[in-house]
Parts: C-alpha cells; structure tokens; sequence
C-alpha cells in the first residue's frame, strides 16, 4: 500500500512481543494495514553457547489470522486451532525438529493479516536442545 493511501485513512495496527522479548524475538513488518493480508517473518536468535534451538511455539492473538505457511526446510509444524477449512483459526504454531547453531535465526514467515485496528500482542516459546526453555512474553 502506498504511503499516500495510508496518510489518506488506511488504518494502521502495530503487532509487538510482550515485555522483553520485542528485543530478541522479532516479528516483520512490526506495522501493517488491517484487513490487508500480508506476508510476515518471525525470527528467533539462538543466542545460547554450545545449544541449538529445536523447538519453538507461536501464539496467535484473538483478531489475527494466519492464511498460510512459506515452507520451512528441516522443520516440522503442528497447528493448534478451532475449526476446520475456510472456518479454521490458528491459535498457536508450533515447529519442531531443527537445529539451529548459536549466533543464527530460527526463520518462519507466513501470510496473515489483523482484523481490527489496534496492538496485537504475540508470544514465543523457544526450547533449546539442552532442555532449557526460553519464553519472550
């Protein structure tokens, strides 16, 4: 969308992780037009020495939906959700299976889009392959 029809009265949302985690995990376009689908990436650091990453779990806030998935190569994903087909609702996306080495990003995109105006608040649960487990919410 351009810059004119948005200055015009498209209306603008913010999407941003809870507390801390906006440092760390990090979620693009951090701003989009509601009722726009758009594509969006979701990045995690492995930031422990010695540790891959193995597992994360995304939470999907109530008013955002996610349409579909860019394939993510080595990773598994299982979808948490309420209906089926056209009707379904993702509430929570969970990757498994990957190894991702410390100082890289964990890297998921996926094209959603919000329904309503406003802030939506998202969480991520990252697991290490030693067992620990890091919550950015």
């Amino acid at each position: 969308m351009s810059r004119l029809r948005t200055a015009a009265g498209a209306v603008v949302l913010s999407l941003v992780f809870a507390a801390n985690a906006f440092a760390h995990a990090r979620l693009s376009p951090p701003v989009t037009t509601a009722n726009q689908l758009q594509l969006f990436s979701l990045a995690i650091p492995t930031e422990q020495a010695n540790a891959t990453t193995t597992k994360i779990v995304f939470n999907v806030p109530a008013g955002f939906s996610i349409d579909s998935f860019v394939p993510t190569p080595g990773w598994t994903r299982v979808l948490k959700q309420t209906g089926s087909g056209d009707n379904a609702v993702i509430q929570q996306v969970t990757w498994t299976g990957g190894k991702v080495p410390t100082g890289e990003d964990s890297l998921f995109q996926f094209l959603g889009e919000a329904t309503n105006p406003g802030t939506y608040t998202f969480t991520v649960q990252q697991t290490y392959s030693n067992g620990q487990i890091v919550s950015w919410s």
